[in-house]
């Protein structure tokens, strides 16, 4: 380890900052940011630091250095060009005991300024003590993606009980124990999803109860895994994976999402196969509410969005007259996904001004479908779950006046690395299925947009499939 990461206090404590230009005023803004009374010393300072100037916020040298200036100072930050004064300053400032930092000269530095993740009080330091700021960069960037801006105001909000945890549990291991529990619980959960004044209301029962035998709540989030590349899956999606205590998933979702979960969580398989469901969905709406009563962080994983031929409005029923905590996430949709991996849009100024997502799951009778709506000009049309039904879909596609040469695509296993696209005619459809013996999980796309698959094949169209 190079360097000890360490967080000072500055607030109200004067710091210095030599030079005056644009690196110098990303500095002056970070520490003017922790509270600190900035000078800065430059014979010239660029229209930013000008401004702070003429407001108030800096006090301005613009006499050359000397050691008079480092008089009282908490901190040192260099960025001048020059090089003879920024030896000066680093000489000065080491005999004096003062941190000093030298932008881009790691060697010269006492102490190096890391990325920062702020999410007030919770701050996070990336570094790679110099070597890599780009790598710095990048890290930062993923790690600040994954923290909503409300861990901030929940950190607030267990301070304000740390007390409170520290007179109830004398044993810090029994206080570990209780915070533990507490950040895996759906309280977290809930104050994240905007939730904030009901999981304190929550939280502070927990702590004024502690010892005591309660019952515990729990929460069950409805999350949309999209349609198969776990690229595709959403922050929030993604956290919550990681963080549920069980996961109850369809057959759907791709298996590498699954890797997601924790190595303790329980992940319970629910079937839903068209026409051959392993659990009734009246028995997994039951076991939603039994397993959020016991206190548990419950995902139900659906594939694409929960609330596209998902099923997920008569879950909500359920949990809603169970009186259970919810929260949906919504999932890329199969119709989304899928057809942009394939490189069919769903919409385009020259071929369809609208498009209509409807299921293929059909009455004997064919009925169930308004057929005359979705042969319309202009038009894209995208069937769900239609395979087992496509002799149907095509022949009363054709009978409500649709051209049997009007253009269609399946897409098999959409977004996957084993995704295939199958173009023909609406008259083709139940050929192109027996012939290539296409089984689902696959969406059939009727219309003009279909002409655009080729085109931008040819064109060198190629959406990466990672594993």
């Amino acid at each position: 380890m190079e360097y000890l990461p360490i967080f000072i206090n500055i607030k109200n404590e004067r710091t210095l900052v030599v030079g005056g230009q644009e690196k110098a005023f990303e500095k002056i803004e970070l520490l003017l940011k922790a509270g600190s009374k900035v000078t800065v010393v430059a014979s010239n300072i660029c229209k930013e630091i000008a401004e702070l100037k003429a407001n108030g916020h800096i006090t301005h040298h613009e006499e050359l250095f000397s050691e008079d200036k480092l008089k009282g100072c908490k901190l040192v930050i260099v960025t001048t060009s020059k090089g003879s004064l920024r030896m000066d300053v680093v000489k000065k400032a080491k005999e004096n005991e003062i941190p000093v930092n030298v932008i881009d000269f790691p060697d010269l530095c006492t102490f190096t300024m890391p990325s920062i993740i702020d999410r007030s009080p919770l701050l996070l330091a990336v570094s790679t003590s110099g070597h890599s700021p780009t790598m710095t960069r990048i890290i930062r960037s993923r790690l600040e993606a994954m923290l909503p801006l409300a861990y901030g105001r929940l950190s607030l909000l267990v301070g304000t009980f740390r007390k409170s945890v520290q007179n109830s549990l004398q044993n810090k291991k029994e206080r570990r124990y209780f915070w533990n529990r507490i950040f895996s619980s759906p309280i977290i959960e809930m104050f994240l999803s905007g939730k904030e004044q009901e999981a304190g209301r929550i939280l502070k029962n927990e702590i004024d109860t502690i010892g005591q035998s309660t019952q515990s709540i729990g929460q069950v989030c409805l999350v949309g895994a999209g349609p198969g590349d776990p690229d595709l899956l959403t922050l929030r999606a993604l956290r919550l994976i990681q963080n549920a205590d069980t996961i109850v998933y369809d057959r759907l979702v791709f298996p590498k999402i699954m890797q997601y979960a924790r190595e303790d969580a329980e992940l319970i398989y629910v079937g839903k196969k068209s026409a051959n469901h392993t659990v009734p969905q009246d028995q997994i709406n039951q076991k939603l509410v039994d397993l959020a009563r016991q206190g548990k962080m419950v995902v139900r994983l659906k594939g694409g969005d929960p609330f596209i031929f998902g099923r997920g409005g008569e879950e909500i029923e359920m949990l809603m007259e169970s009186g259970i905590d919810f929260q949906v996430v919504p999932g890329v949709t199969a119709a989304s996904g899928c057809s942009t991996y394939a490189g069919i849009p769903l919409t385009h100024r020259d071929y369809a001004q609208h498009c209509v997502l409807v299921t293929g799951h059909l009455k004997e009778d064919g009925t169930g479908l308004n057929w005359e709506s979705l042969v319309q000009p202009h038009q894209t049309v995208v069937f769900y779950m239609g395979l087992s039904n496509i002799k149907k879909v095509s022949s009363e596609l054709i009978k409500h006046g649709m051209s049997p040469e009007m253009l269609a695509a399946i897409v098999q296993k959409g977004t996957t690395r084993n995704q295939k696209v199958f173009t023909g005619t609406v008259a083709e459809l139940p050929e192109i299925v027996d012939k290539n013996d296409i089984k689902p999980p696959a969406l059939i796309i009727v219309g003009n947009v279909v002409k655009l698959h080729q085109k931008l094949v040819r064109a060198g169209f190629d959406n990466q499939i990672l594993d």
